[in-house]
């Protein structure tokens, strides 16, 4: 499987990992960008790639020391880089993989989170965002850099694929305590997330988390609380039964 690493050379949390990854004798290869990547359209065209692993910065209003990873895409209007209404492609095996060895790895006082979906670049490649937030103290932080550069060469190098069934998370809160217990448990593999924010769940957009998840698709896990109202989960509900996916709580997929 052939891997590829992308980081802006304005973005210092990306260049905090990348020069921890060559001081690491990095042997996965490293392109650097001169804008921010989250706008890099098309990029993996560019590259015979199966698997593009962004290291950048995660910012926030609350500045919480964070360790993530996410999917990308927009559930909606594309304010940062990418298309509205559009996903780009996710590995629920891989995203799984590196959020279990980045929770094993984490030696420091950091939180380690699944994001949900958002923000471009729109690509066609399967890929990660793997981030150090939320402040300039912490995009600086050389051994953060270091534990998120040694998770990624750990991860591509030890990376098997398991037995695990394929699902999307539905509902909750942008930071997802309740998808990432289900990641890191023996059960699922989760490739995108969609938050609260970006409800309701349309046949529509079901159809595109279908297509734009690497392995075939089996489940769908309702943050049964983290809806808006009753009716807007049980459109939720139906538009999946639509589509013959299984349908479980989070309280029954850990």
């Amino acid at each position: 499987m052939k891997y590829l690493i992308i980081a802006s050379k304005k973005d210092p949390a990306g260049m905090n990992i990348i020069e921890n990854l060559k001081k690491l004798n990095c042997q996965i290869p490293i392109h650097l960008v001169e804008t921010e990547i989250i706008h890099t359209e098309n990029i993996d065209k560019k590259f015979d790639t199966d698997f593009i692993i962004f290291a950048s910065k995660h910012q926030s209003q609350i500045p919480n020391k964070t360790l993530s990873i996410h999917s990308i895409g927009n559930f909606k209007e594309a304010k940062y880089g990418g298309k509205s209404n559009t996903l780009s492609p996710a590995s629920a095996l891989l995203t799984k993989y590196f959020f279990q060895t980045l929770n094993k790895n984490n030696n420091l006082n950091y939180e380690v989170t699944l994001e949900a979906t958002h923000h471009g670049p729109l690509i066609e490649t399967p890929s990660i965002f793997i981030e150090i937030g939320s402040t300039k103290s912490e995009w600086e932080d050389k051994k953060a850099g270091k534990l998120i550069a040694e998770t990624i060469i750990e991860s591509v190098n030890s990376f098997k694929k398991k037995s695990y069934k394929i699902a999307i998370g539905i509902g909750g809160p942008h930071y997802c305590p309740s998808f990432n217990k289900i990641q890191l448990g023996d059960k699922f593999a989760i490739s995108h997330i969609v938050p609260k924010y970006n409800l309701p769940l349309t046949k529509n957009l079901i159809e595109q988390l279908i297509n734009k998840t690497q392995e075939k698709l089996t489940h769908a896990i309702i943050d049964w609380k983290g809806f808006t109202n009753s009716l807007e989960r049980q459109e939720a509900i139906e538009n999946i039964e639509s589509f013959d996916l299984q349908i479980l709580r989070t309280s029954d997929a850990k």
